[in-house]
C-alpha cells in the first residue's frame, strides 16, 4: 500500500519531490517505495530523467486502472472516519425478561452509556456465542454456576408467587380458593405451579389444570385480564404490583436456586465497555433484589 500511495501521488504531480511533500516523507523514500512496487510488478513504471520523471506506457495503463479503486478506498475511509464512533454490544435475553425488565431500564441505561449501540436479540434457546457473537447473554442458571471460558454474575433472584387481577383477587381469600379459579401456565416454566404449591403445602389441587401460554408475558397479560391466576417472577412484575394492575396473592413465595445470570465469554468480558455495562446491570439487579425483600 505504501508503494501504491507513492505511485499515485507521483503520477498526479509527475514529481517525486511533490509526492514526498504530500505524503510527509523524503523524496528518497518515495523513490524506494516505487522501486519496490516496480520490482513486485516486474515492469518499470517511470522513465527517470535528470530533474524530471515520465510515466512509461505500462505506468500510464496501471495508473488508469488503479486510480478509480484508490479513490473509492479513500472516499470509503474518509466516510467511516467522519462517522461518530459508537461502541457496539450485543445482548441475548429471554423475551419476557427483555420486555419486563431490560427494556424498562433502557432509558437509564442510555443515560449511563450515551454512545453505546446495543443490539438486543430475544430467544428462549441458549445463546450461541460462537455463531452469533453475543457479548452478553442473560440466562437462568444454577446459583454459583461456573463455566470454563466464561464470566458469570448473578443478576436477579427468581422469587415466584401467584398474581391475578384486582377483581379476581376479591374472590380469593386463601389458597383453598385456588380450586375455584383457573390456573394460568407458561410453556417455558412448566414446573412453577407444582413447585409453588408444594412450598405452600397445598396437596389437594391439580397443578396441571388450567390454561397454557407460550410465554410468561402472555400468562401475566391473561391474569391482568381476569382469566385466572398466574405464577409471577417478582422482579418482572414489581411495577405492576405497585400500580395495582396485578395483585399478589398470599404471603407464600418460593425462591428458586436458578436465578437470572449474566453470561459473557471471557474475550468479551475483558472488554472495558462490556465490563462497565455488566457492572451497571448487576447494580440495577441488586436494586430489584432489594425491592423484593
Amino acid at each position: 500500500m505504501s508503494g501504491l500511495k507513492a505511485f499515485e501521488a507521483a503520477c498526479r504531480y509527475l514529481s517525486f519531490n511533490q509526492a514526498a511533500e504530500e505524503l510527509n516523507v523524503t523524496p528518497g523514500a518515495v523513490s524506494r517505495q516505487i522501486q519496490s512496487l516496480e520490482h513486485y510488478l516486474g515492469k518499470p513504471l517511470f522513465h527517470r530523467h535528470h530533474k524530471r520523471i515520465e510515466l512509461t506506457a505500462v505506468g500510464r495503463q496501471y495508473y488508469a486502472e488503479i486510480s478509480t479503486s484508490l479513490e473509492k478506498i479513500a472516499a470509503a475511509s474518509n466516510r467511516i472516519r467522519s462517522e461518530p464512533r459508537r461502541d457496539k454490544i450485543s445482548i441475548c435475553a429471554y423475551p419476557t425478561f427483555a420486555i419486563r425488565w431490560l427494556i424498562p431500564h433502557w432509558p437509564a441505561l442510555y443515560k449511563a452509556f450515551p454512545g453505546l449501540d446495543i443490539q438486543l436479540t430475544t430467544s428462549l434457546n441458549p445463546a450461541d456465542f460462537e455463531q452469533a457473537g453475543f457479548d452478553i447473554s442473560i440466562q437462568v442458571l444454577p446459583d454459583g454456576e461456573t463455566k470454563k471460558g466464561f464470566v458469570i454474575d448473578k443478576l436477579l433472584d427468581v422469587i415466584t408467587y401467584p398474581v391475578c387481577s384486582p377483581e379476581l383477587a376479591d374472590r380469593v381469600s386463601g389458597p383453598q380458593d385456588l380450586e375455584a379459579v383457573t390456573l394460568l401456565h407458561e410453556s417455558p416454566r412448566p414446573t412453577d405451579w407444582p413447585r409453588w404449591l408444594k412450598t405452600a403445602g397445598i396437596t389437594t389441587l391439580n397443578p396441571n389444570q388450567g390454561l397454557n401460554f407460550e410465554s410468561n408475558d402472555m400468562a401475566l397479560h391473561a391474569a391482568r385480564e381476569g382469566l385466572g391466576v398466574a405464577i409471577a417472577i417478582d422482579a418482572l412484575v414489581q411495577s405492576e404490583v405497585r400500580s395495582g394492575h396485578l395483585v399478589r396473592l398470599f404471603d407464600v413465595s418460593r425462591r428458586s436456586r436458578f436465578p437470572f445470570q449474566l453470561v459473557s465469554p471471557a474475550r468479551s468480558a475483558n472488554d472495558p465497555t462490556v465490563r462497565a455495562l455488566r457492572a451497571w446491570l448487576v447494580a440495577e439487579g441488586e436494586k430489584s433484589n432489594r425491592a423484593s425483600q
